[in-house]
Formats: C-alpha cells, structure tokens, sequence
C-alpha cells in the first residue's frame, strides 16, 4: 500500500505541476495580447493628422485669354507625428499640383498649390480633383478646383 500511495502522490504532483503548466501558459497569453493592444493605442496615438482650410476651390469665372489660373490649399498638422505628403496626383493633365514635400512637424503648416491650364480646352464649367495622399491618420484626401472658362470676345 505503501508503493499504491506513492503513485497516487506522484500522480497528483504531476497533475499539479501540469496545471500550474497550464495556468503559466495562460497568463503568459493574456500578458502578450495585453501589450500588443497597449502598442496598437499608442502607435495610433502618435499619428500625424491633416486638416485642410478648404477642400474646394472655387476659381470662379475668368476669360479663355488668360487660362491659366492657381488656387492654393493650406492645411496644418494638427497630429503628434510629422506629416509627410506621399503624392498629389491631378485628375487630368489640365491640372498640376505642386506641394511641400519635407515632413510637416506638429502645429506647423503647408501648401498645395494646383494650377489649371484650360489652354486649347473647351470654354465651360469644369471640376477637377487632386488626389493627396499622406501618413496621416486619414491617409487620402481629394481636392477640388472648379470654375468656368468662359469663349474669349
């Protein structure tokens, strides 16, 4: 009996010891996928942001003579991380964007300037868009320049 209550000691060491195991293991989890959530917050915390003055661009009306036109977006970081423009890209090839293109620091600002060349276009009303697509945590904007050629007299 003696040998049957080692077995059943050893038995229930085992069963302990593999619990315990079990236990670790699940703690072990629970720690790893509590820090992973807790790098996720704060990486989207430390994100930049853009926020522009306007979003359209209102040309208004202006003579074939003189067609060529600029409009200017501004925006500022309103983030906690530099903001960096990937690219600006124009709807149609009437239409060029120019941009910063160092990162933009926290509270700072910047520019986008989108000229539109309606030279050997139809006098009319148009509406172009540029594509702005950044780092930030809103990571594409479209902008839009609209106005109206009007034949010269």
């Amino acid at each position: 009996t003696r040998r049957s209550s080692d077995l059943f000691l050893y038995a229930n060491i085992k069963e302990l010891e593999t619990l315990k195991y079990e236990t670790m293991k699940k703690l072990l989890l629970a720690f790893s996928l509590l820090f992973c959530v807790t790098l996720t917050l704060l990486a989207q915390n430390n994100k930049a942001e853009i926020k522009f003055n306007k979003t359209t661009c209102s040309l208004g009306k202006f003579s074939e003579k003189q067609p060529i036109q600029k409009c200017t977006f501004t925006f500022t970081n309103v983030g906690s991380a530099p903001l960096i423009i990937n690219q600006a890209v124009a709807s149609c090839g009437c239409t060029i964007p120019t941009y910063t293109k160092t990162p933009i620091k926290p509270g700072e600002s910047g520019e986008i300037v989108v000229t539109y060349n309606g030279t050997g276009k139809f006098p009319g009303l148009f509406k172009k868009t540029v594509t702005v697509r950044t780092n930030a945590a809103t990571e594409m904007t479209r902008l839009y320049i609209e106005g109206e050629m009007e034949a010269a007299k």
